[in-house]
């Protein structure tokens, strides 16, 4: 893994490239890293996945925790890892324990001896040993090392406890590391700014390939985010990447690119898609009209909504995903109804698609210098609307 930062905005974000022996060229970041279940997306059969944007879709982040049932760890070794199981040696993984859908961190029932998590195979205690020999066995291009999440309510005592587990976990999981491979270190610490620092500056002691900044999504707010976010940021290396889960929102991710985060979980898409969501906001060269957006905020459409049902227009017009070239808003809007899992498909495709498109536009106006102003416009245009929805239903 190699990984450099290429170009800087005004204040911290950063776009950059890396570089996984796997993927078919260098993705630049900011970058999405998408969502999974046991290696492949929620909805995207292998046979499309080569429809979404090279490389930029290449990279997925999967939970080890997934394989806790099933195919043993000794099994997955001996068909090759994660690459050959799955037949996508194009692709590149990056392991991390939370997934923020199925697997997500238990902090009551977490001791000293590993990290609970709720798994689809019930609630589990992962012991440092037991992770790393998931790791080995899956052999990703990137993991994590397990940490000890808590949401921001708990008590100062109990998040300093996290962090002092995740540093111990931390040292237990790199002398385990049987590859040597990429790891990149985790750091917790809550809404406590000055344990965000300690765990921060433990990690940064450490010879770790990058970060993974975790505990985020956990009932922090956005008002209290930026400073827990540049308290972690301002002492980190700046040559090496900051992965982060929890922020999923275009808003969120801006605010992340703001502090310096290169590399962005997904599972909003799935949460998109689920629920019969389309994105829609505006990028370069593709023009919405938002005057009959039934259930938007701006940003998505609802296609559930019965305005839908005789549309026979693409879901973005001049979008240049399958479902679009393909496909019409009264088409998806009948597979919704009668309940038909390719909704789900098509709408995830171009989701994917567009988001990863928001993606871009973000790395361009890095790199033109006017990031803050991209920022503003996108949080001044969404809030604009917002209020004027909230005006219209007062009259």
């Amino acid at each position: 893994m190699k990984f450099a930062v290429k170009a800087w905005s005004s204040g911290k974000a950063r776009a950059g490239v890396l570089q996984l022996g796997s993927c078919p060229g260098p993705i630049e970041t900011p970058s999405l890293l998408l969502s999974t279940r046991k290696g492949l997306p929620h909805f995207i059969p292998p046979d499309l996945l080569y429809s979404l944007p090279s490389p930029d879709s290449h990279l997925f982040h999967v939970s080890s925790l997934h394989f806790l049932e099933g195919l043993s760890p000794q099994t997955i070794s001996k068909i090759g890892g994660l690459h050959q199981m799955l037949g996508l040696p194009e692709h590149g993984f990056v392991c991390i324990p939370r997934d923020s859908i199925q697997c997500l961190p238990e902090c009551n029932s977490s001791n000293k001896f590993g990290a609970s998590f709720e798994t689809p195979c019930g609630r589990r205690l992962i012991k440092p040993v037991e992770y790393v020999e998931l790791i080995s066995s899956l052999r990703p291009n990137i993991w994590t090392t397990l940490a000890d999440e808590v949401p921001t309510w708990v008590s100062e005592k109990r998040n300093k406890t996290s962090v002092d587990r995740t540093i111990r976990w931390l040292d237990e999981c790199i002398a385990l590391n049987p590859a040597g491979g990429p790891v990149f270190g985790s750091i917790v610490g809550g809404c406590s700014v000055k344990e965000r620092e300690r765990c921060a500056q433990e990690a940064a002691r450490r010879n770790l390939s990058g970060y993974w900044i975790g505990g985020f999504g956990l009932g922090e707010s956005m008002d209290e985010r930026p400073a827990l976010l540049n308290a972690v940021t301002d002492i980190l290396q700046e040559e090496k990447p900051r992965l982060i889960t929890g922020l999923g929102l275009p808003e969120e991710i801006l605010q992340g690119v703001a502090a310096g985060i290169d590399v962005f979980d997904s599972t909003y898409l799935c949460h998109l898609s689920l629920g019969g969501f389309a994105l829609t906001f505006p990028l370069d060269g593709v023009e919405m009209n938002t005057s009959d957006n039934i259930g938007s905020d701006q940003t998505k459409i609802n296609l559930r909504a019965t305005v839908y049902r005789k549309d026979i227009s693409p879901i973005v017009e001049n979008c240049n995903c399958y479902t679009c070239k393909n496909h019409t808003k009264a088409y998806i809007n009948h597979l919704l109804n009668v309940h038909e899992m390719l909704a789900q498909t098509l709408l995830e495709i171009h989701n994917t698609h567009h988001y990863i498109g928001f993606f871009r536009s973000v790395r361009e106006a890095i790199k033109s210098g006017n990031f803050e102003q991209f920022r503003q416009k996108f949080v001044e245009g969404k809030c604009y609307h917002v209020a004027a929805e909230a005006a219209a239903a007062c009259m």
